[in-house]
């Protein structure tokens, strides 16, 4: 019974303590220490141990702590307040306690905080627990041990450790990198990363390098970034390679794209020409919309992230990659990428950065002047391609605009927009340089001019020898060179008579030779004719003139040289003409962009399904970007039903940049119809 009523003074003097043995908080935040939890613990057994008949007995002890309590509390309310207003006791043997813990500390910055870098502050500090009343019988240890507890409050400390903000890992030309790739020069440097060209020893090529510290806290972010960027598989972005964690270190490995400038190094000549800037915005405007159907978003897309390649492709890199190491998160990422497409857009048609600031060489826009269209900052800017800038960048066009919001909205308003074409190229005038002929060694002689005057001896010189006359050419040199022309042509006349002669006899004879003339070669036999060889496929998009295309991701797989991929239609219903529906009443198929105008001689295709419509197509030799079935006037092959394998072989070579392999009926999936599908597994142009 005694140890019971020690007991329950201990729980009565935690109370009278005002709840001082809390983890420090501040402001009742809910946390205990584990000192704490156990006077609860022991607060709750010991209650309900205690009997009616202990009541008065009890009663009494509880006087004597509240005392004791009293003439303590003085002293445990010494010190200064902490920032949640809570006071803590400052004595040398009790520490006094942080307002936050350092796993709070850290989440509320990108900087570590003071608590985390003082050795002091995380020194392990005892918990305040309840004193054993065994050994010390009578209310004067248990109000002792009520002191112990109201002035020993222990300081919280994190769980986990905190990753702290590394610096950017120091690194140096010539270093390799989880031995395989050698840095060779660094592209860029920020405060938490650096970015580098490395050459692949194992593979002996070129690749892009991203280097964190491990231990950096965007470390995980930026491994998960690269990892769901290598998954998305679009050839407009550029690939990421490779993402792993080699001891202290984090690495990226991208690819690199040597014959690519970016948007930035374009600018610095000038503004772009309007088709430019329409390929430019419609390409990315595309793939950007593309990877957010697929739930990626890229959050810092600038002048630097985009590249365009020596054939005139726009590709981007950075996808999610630069988001995960600039720190930045997707909250409004459609509308971001958005504001970003019709930035770029904005400073290709007039030189200007639409922001207040100075960025990429660009002089920025007066901030009072608010959002004005590109046309009315540079004078023959496209009209259509500046609305549709500034309905992308601006919360509020000007003129009365929608905003674009989504690069979903943003491709379509492209789409709809009259098709800026190609300007012609302007005529080129061969300019010869005058010739020039080679001077002779020493004096020429003209049959024309006077002979030279004979000096007259002066009396004093010495005797001239005369001279000897000039020697005249024989005239037998031409008269040979006359005799051997008129003997060849006297040759080619008796056999070209003789050839002649001999085709007539075997036409009398009832031979076949007759047809087959072209291919006689002076009687030794046919000709042979050059073979054929492959042309190389620059690129290729899908054939949908009326509405956004089927499977436009998986062009590629058309022309990668296996068999074994393929561009598949989407599954159609009710009819083969791809359902009916007026959106393909004009099919589909794959355009293949051959990079120049090349003479082609034979089409050959290998079909995903037997059973499709197929015709092929040629645009003409001044076309670029043919989008409609109307810019491909020349009928390679008329529409058949053509088997598993596709073989046309032209009777005389068609130059021309860009081949159409045309489908308007698809074949049905199982006997008896209901469901059609087609497509393409690989196409090989040959010239």
């Amino acid at each position: 019974m005694a140890d019971r009523s020690r007991a329950a003074v201990d729980v009565v003097a935690e109370d009278g303590a005002g709840g001082s043995a809390a983890a420090p908080g501040g402001d009742g935040d809910g946390r205990t220490t584990p000192g704490s939890r156990h006077q609860q613990s022991t607060r709750s057994d010991e209650a309900a141990a205690v009997t009616s008949g202990e009541t008065q007995e009890i009663d009494a002890v509880e006087d004597t702590a509240q005392d004791a309590v009293r003439e303590t509390a003085p002293e445990a309310s010494e010190g200064s307040p902490d920032e949640d207003g809570a006071s803590a006791a400052e004595t040398p043997s009790t520490p006094k306690p942080a307002s936050k813990p350092v796993s709070e500390s850290a989440s509320d910055s990108d900087e570590p905080a003071a608590e985390a870098s003082d050795p002091e502050a995380l020194a392990t500090v005892p918990s305040a627990g309840v004193t054993s009343t065994a050994d010390t019988p009578g209310p004067e240890a248990s109000a002792s041990a009520t002191t112990t507890a109201v002035t020993a409050a222990p300081a919280a400390t994190a769980d986990a450790p905190v990753a702290p903000l590394l610096p950017a890992p120091v690194r140096h030309s010539g270093d390799k990198v989880a031995g395989r790739y050698r840095l060779e020069e660094c592209i860029s440097q920020a405060g938490v990363f650096t970015s580098w060209r490395a050459v692949d020893e194992k593979l002996r090529r070129a690749v892009g390098i991203h280097l964190l510290a491990a231990g950096h806290e965007r470390s995980r972010a930026v491994l998960a970034a690269a990892r769901s960027a290598a998954l998305l598989g679009d050839p407009r972005f550029v690939q990421v390679l490779d993402a792993v964690t080699d001891g202290d270190l984090v690495y990226i490995i991208r690819e690199w794209l040597p014959d690519a400038t970016d948007l930035a190094t374009l600018l610095t000549a000038g503004p772009m020409e309007p088709y430019d800037a329409y390929q430019m915005v419609r390409q990315v405007t595309d793939a950007v919309a593309a990877a957010h159907r697929r739930g990626q978003s890229h959050l810092r897309l600038t002048p630097k992230c985009v590249l365009r390649t020596d054939s005139g492709q726009f590709r981007i890199t950075g996808i999610a990659v630069d988001a995960a190491l600039h720190g930045l998160n997707d909250d409004n990422a459609e509308r971001d990428d958005t504001k970003a497409i019709g930035a770029l857009l904005y400073a290709a048609l007039c030189h200007r950065w639409p922001y207040p600031e100075d960025k990429y060489d660009l002089q920025g826009m007066p901030r009072q002047i608010g959002c004005v269209p590109p046309d009315q900052v540079r004078a023959g800017v496209h009209r259509g391609l500046s609305e549709i800038a500034v309905q992308a960048l601006c919360d509020e066009p000007p003129r009365h605009l929608d905003p674009l919001t989504t690069p979903e909205d943003l491709a379509k308003a492209i789409a709809l927009m009259p098709k800026v074409r190609q300007p012609e190229p302007e005529p080129v005038t061969a300019v010869y340089p005058p010739p020039v002929y080679p001077k002779p060694a020493g004096p020429v002689r003209s049959a024309f001019q006077s002979p030279a005057p004979v000096p007259v001896p002066s009396p004093m010189a010495s005797v001239v020898p005369p001279q000897a006359p000039p020697v005249r050419r024989s005239r037998g040199g031409r008269a040979v060179r006359w005799s051997a022309a008129v003997l060849l042509l006297a040759a080619l006349g008796l056999g070209s008579w003789g050839l002649a002669d001999h085709l007539r006899r075997q036409d009398d004879g009832g031979s076949d030779v007759g047809r087959n003339s072209a291919e006689v070669n002076n009687g030794s036999g046919p000709r042979q004719q050059t073979p054929a060889r492959p042309l190389a496929i620059k690129g290729g998009a899908e054939f949908s003139p009326l509405s956004e295309p089927i499977e436009a991701q998986k062009v590629p797989l058309a022309y990668d040289g296996s068999a074994s991929t393929a561009w598949v239609t989407a599954q159609y219903k009710g009819q083969p003409n791809f359902g009916n529906r007026p959106q393909r009443a004009q099919g589909s198929g794959i355009v293949v962009d051959l990079g120049s105008v090349k003479s082609i001689s034979e089409v050959k295709a290998t079909m995903y399904v037997a059973g499709q419509q197929v015709d092929v197509r040629a645009a003409s030799e001044g076309a670029s970007d043919p989008q409609r079935l109307a810019d491909f006037p020349t009928v390679l092959r008329d529409s058949a039903t053509t088997g598993s394998q596709l073989n046309v072989e032209l009777k005389s070579p068609v130059r021309t940049r860009y081949v159409l392999i045309h489908i308007t009926e698809l074949p049905a999936e199982q006997p008896g119809g209901g469901t059609y599908r087609g497509g393409i597994s690989e196409i090989q142009v040959l010239g």
